[in-house]
């Protein structure tokens, strides 16, 4: 007999006069509209701790949301297996009883979804954290906010619900600090700025996001950046999260006519003749306050070398002498 278990998802909403049925979707990519939509008919989400089955009700910031989403643990033969530990290696750059904060590499994705239902991050966090299981929902134990699949670089984990409560709280008020650092094509004319454009589901492509007004479902999308280096046609940036969309960096760097370099979906496949596994954006930085303590820490995810190895191919190009401070990024600045 299959046993039913149910999911509970929290949200906090952060836009404003925006359809339920269609917020949820922009909050839980993994989840289609359709399959959002049955659940709101099924009564299985609540706004402000009331049941609501009418998909087009318009939410406001700061509203409560809940989903309980029915999941079976299967015991049959034949049907798909429970999340299961995986033995793969983690290259950790903090950890004590509360937080593990890990160096993603390239290639791998962070949470089961269709298609990588093996093989995802949480795999290997659920084979070195045994007791992870449950943190913060049976698909997604101990995340506390994601990077894309060839995005390298610190990502951070919960390992109570406590911490997972209080490290989701920072992310929210904007207190936790993410600083990527990312090759780009072309060369900005000012050394530093903000990108202030709301993202949002793209029409034609459900698979991509793109700048969509807000009062056409867009949320609200910070992200504030800087010239590190010039390197002739291209340039070494560094951007620092200010709100959390998915793809925020890789969409708004395209948005200005400055797309990362190996981006397959948004830089319309642009090479520089350099072999890369993915795009070149590495979540460099990660700065936050321990759950428990309140003491701040920072993790400081080395380059891996595919990215290393692209500046030091531009720095040849441009006749930038080898050494230089582009290749050698001062890991405590």
């Amino acid at each position: 007999m299959n046993d039913r278990q149910s999911t509970i998802i929290n949200l906090e909403v952060t836009a404003t006069n925006e359809r339920l049925d269609r917020h949820l979707p922009q909050e839980l990519p993994d989840l289609s509209r359709s399959r959002i939509q049955k659940l709101i008919e099924q009564g299985h989400v609540q706004v402000n701790g009331k049941v609501c089955t009418a998909k087009k009700t318009i939410v406001q910031r700061g509203d409560r949301l809940t989903l309980s989403i029915r999941t079976v643990q299967p015991t049959l033969a034949g049907e798909t297996p429970a999340l299961q530990p995986e033995n793969i290696p983690l290259d950790i750059l903090y950890e004590d009883e509360s937080l593990l904060i890990v160096n993603k590499p390239a290639n791998l994705v962070v949470h089961p979804a269709p298609g990588h239902e093996t093989g995802t991050l949480v795999n290997a966090i659920l084979a070195h954290c045994p007791d992870l299981a449950g943190i913060g929902g049976e698909m997604r134990p101990g995340i506390v906010h994601r990077l894309d699949k060839d995005t390298t670089g610190a990502i951070a984990i919960a390992k109570t619900d406590i911490a997972l409560q209080h490290l989701q709280g920072q992310l929210k008020a904007k207190t936790a600090r993410r600083e990527y650092l990312g090759v780009v094509h072309g060369t900005p004319k000012e050394s530093e700025g903000t990108i202030d454009q709301p993202i949002g589901r793209h029409r034609g492509d459900r698979k991509k996001m793109a700048v969509v007004p807000l009062e056409k479902g867009g949320r609200t999308a910070i992200t504030h950046w800087q010239i590190y280096e010039r390197l002739g046609n291209y340039t070494l940036m560094q951007f620092q999260l200010e709100t959390g969309r998915t793809h925020q960096i890789r969409v708004h760097a395209a948005y200005i006519g400055h797309p990362i370099i190996g981006d397959p979906t948004y830089s319309k496949n642009r090479g520089v003749g350099v072999n890369l596994p993915g795009q070149a954006l590495h979540a460099w930085k990660l700065r936050l306050q321990h759950p428990l303590s309140g003491e701040w820490i920072q993790a400081i995810a080395p380059p891996p070398a595919a990215f290393t190895r692209l500046l030091e191919v531009l720095c040849l190009r441009c006749g930038s002498p080898i050494g230089h401070h582009c290749l050698v990024i001062d890991v405590d600045s």
